[in-house]
């Protein structure tokens, strides 16, 4: 699948009234492309990057590679995290017995964000400007705000080639007006014989400015749609620091190389964490989610040292946002690989 628009949406239906005509769509909804893909052991769904159809079409993660759902040994690790969608919410909120969110937090899975957008200061309200892995966008006023959907003008050409058990995504955006242009590649696979998911992403820089931003991989974590509490075990491989002064009430903590929380999260809890003590090697990336009700977990890891690591979470789902530095000059290469390993705790 090719998709390929230079185009500024000026048709009717604007990208607002998109999604608030599918609001109301359910996340496995068959109206959007998506892909599935097994090797036997794991099984996956995500959605596919569409400019018109697909499920996500705002402007803060990156289009490709939203894993929806991926089951393993009866276990469901991912879902989507919110009740519905309302093109006014800025990120989410709590409305009434719902959780509702915006259209640029609205996905699922491990997604990533580049985090800091490409010629956002140089340019003038109504300018442009790009975020990684979505496209050039249309500057507003004020601060960049990641939660804020910003008029999508560009978003590449994105090709999609497909395997019985991987899923590459490839966009290509050229901007010389900006000075920025890149080659995005990322390959979803289920690894051959394990129950292991493996993202790699590279991006080269084509453009003639270097490229300097931040990711992290969002790990929307939805298992079996158990509420983030002290059934969840978080460790680490390094003895955690908190960033934040301590408070004898926060809902979720460091103790020791764990995260722990206080009590099971309900109604309008929100807990976040944010932490250090890692060092600068990839090894500090691991982390491992378990979940003793379910007899579930998971080891994630990545081959990119740490600059900073993030705990948020409500009744919903779970996420750590590990970040990474992205640094490209011209004509040059940068690289990250992912690896998801799942697992199911033993029974007494």
């Amino acid at each position: 699948m090719t998709t390929s628009r230079s185009w500024i949406r000026t048709a009717v239906l604007s990208m607002a009234a998109l999604f608030v005509l599918n609001a109301g769509l359910p996340a496995q909804s068959t109206d959007h492309p998506e892909a599935e893909i097994s090797n036997g052991l794991l099984t996956a769904r995500m959605f596919l990057p569409d400019p018109d159809d697909g499920y996500y079409r705002s402007t803060r993660f990156d289009w490709s590679g939203a894993v929806y759902s991926l089951k393993y040994e009866g276990n469901e690790y991912y879902g989507v995290w919110y009740d519905r969608i309302d093109p006014e919410v800025v990120n989410w909120v709590f409305e009434g017995d719902e959780i509702v969110s915006g259209l640029c937090s609205a996905l699922a899975g491990p997604v990533n964000e580049f985090q800091t957008p490409l010629g956002w200061d140089e340019a003038e309200p109504g300018g442009t400007f790009i975020k990684l892995g979505v496209g050039v966008l249309r500057r507003g006023e004020g601060n960049y705000n990641r939660f804020v959907h910003y008029e999508v003008l560009d978003p590449g050409t994105w090709t999609v080639n497909r395997s019985a058990n991987a899923v590459e995504f490839i966009q290509t955006l050229d901007a010389p007006e900006l000075g920025y242009g890149y080659v995005y590649r990322k390959v979803v696979t289920l690894v051959e014989g394990k129950p292991e998911m493996v993202i790699a992403q590279s991006m080269t820089n084509t453009g003639a400015k270097a490229i300097h931003s931040e990711v992290y991989n969002h790990h929307f974590m939805v298992m079996n749609n158990q509420p983030p509490g002290p059934d969840f075990t978080i460790r680490f491989p390094f003895e955690l620091t908190s960033t934040r002064e301590p408070r004898a009430e926060a809902l979720v903590k460091p103790e020791g190389n764990e995260l722990v929380y206080a009590r099971q999260l309900s109604g309008r809890d929100q807990a976040s964490a944010g932490f250090a003590g890692y060092g600068d090697t990839a090894a500090d990336t691991e982390m491992i989610i378990e979940n003793e009700k379910i007899g579930a977990g998971v080891r994630i890891t990545a081959d990119r040292p740490l600059i900073r690591d993030f705990l948020w979470s409500i009744r919903s789902v779970l996420a750590i946002e590990p970040y990474v530095a992205v640094d490209i000059e011209p004509g040059e290469e940068f690289t990250l690989s992912n690896r998801f390993e799942y697992y199911s705790l033993p029974r007494e």
